[in-house]
């Protein structure tokens, strides 16, 4: 019997569990030319803000909302996640919960962020919430990391994952409408969209580790995916002799304000 899609996201929403560690040491941050775009668009500086980052995961955009002075909560529904927040950020408020159900205060935010974590909610219950936690003239900022397709190699490597999954989204292409529309499907949210571009360099093997940190990936058969990845490498040495890559990401921002002053 073939796995519902609500069944099919929650196994791969749960996978991050059993991987936190492997999640916390390969996954990329975020620019701090992204945490300068949220100030502009909000027009306050972070340092002080009332905020919470939901689906947290191990932390990695906590970490750099709390290192900018944010007075920041994170909110994380997964045990394996949870404990990886923990070792990695143990002076940070964490709360057991989710987006559709926040165990927030009303009114109580500044800002809420979602750092590659709102499409595991659902919208017609996380709007409304996010709504309810903020504050007047509060913001919700919604980001992705994104592979820059418009790199040969990385739109190569794409097509690849694509054929081997079985699928025909691996990467995002087109960030700002479609993104706004699948984050808020009635249309009640005025999100303004930025796009931040970045790289970092890293050795052959975290770049595969990071690959392989995600939900597609980690609910796969391990056989398939070892021979995967074993030929992705010998892909990634044609390319890059040395072994190492360079990485280029596109932060897709999405960010919307309630209406008043806050």
């Amino acid at each position: 019997m073939t796995a519902s899609p609500a069944r099919r996201t929650h196994v791969r929403a749960h996978s991050f569990n059993a991987a936190a560690a492997q999640y916390a040491a390969n996954r990329p941050s975020y620019p701090s030319a992204l945490l300068d775009t949220i100030e502009t668009l909000t027009g306050r500086p972070l340092a002080d803000a009332r905020a919470a980052d939901v689906g947290a995961g191990t932390g990695i955009a906590t970490a750099l909302l709390h290192a900018r002075g944010a007075r920041v909560v994170a909110v994380e529904p997964g045990e394996g996640m949870a404990a990886e927040f923990r070792r990695g950020l143990p002076d940070v408020p964490l709360v057991r919960g989710d987006g559709n159900h926040l165990p927030l205060a009303t009114a109580s935010l500044d800002l809420l962020t979602y750092a590659q974590s709102w499409h595991w909610t659902d919208p017609a219950l996380a709007v409304p919430e996010a709504l309810r936690v903020l504050r007047p003239g509060g913001a919700l900022a919604l980001w992705w990391n994104t592979s820059a397709v418009d790199v040969p190699w990385i739109e190569a490597q794409a097509l690849r994952m694509e054929r081997f999954l079985g699928v025909d989204h691996v990467v995002q292409r087109n960030g700002d409408g479609s993104r706004a529309a699948l984050a808020d499907p009635t249309g009640g949210l005025d999100f303004t969209h930025r796009t931040v571009r970045w790289s970092r360099r890293v050795p052959l093997a975290l770049h595969l580790a990071n690959i392989g940190s995600h939900s597609a990936f980690l609910v796969h058969a391990e056989e398939s995916t070892a021979a995967f990845f074993a030929e992705e490498r010998r892909h990634l040495l044609a390319a890059f002799p040395d072994g190492t890559i360079e990485e280029t990401y596109d932060v897709e921002l999405l960010l919307a304000t309630t209406p008043g002053e806050a």
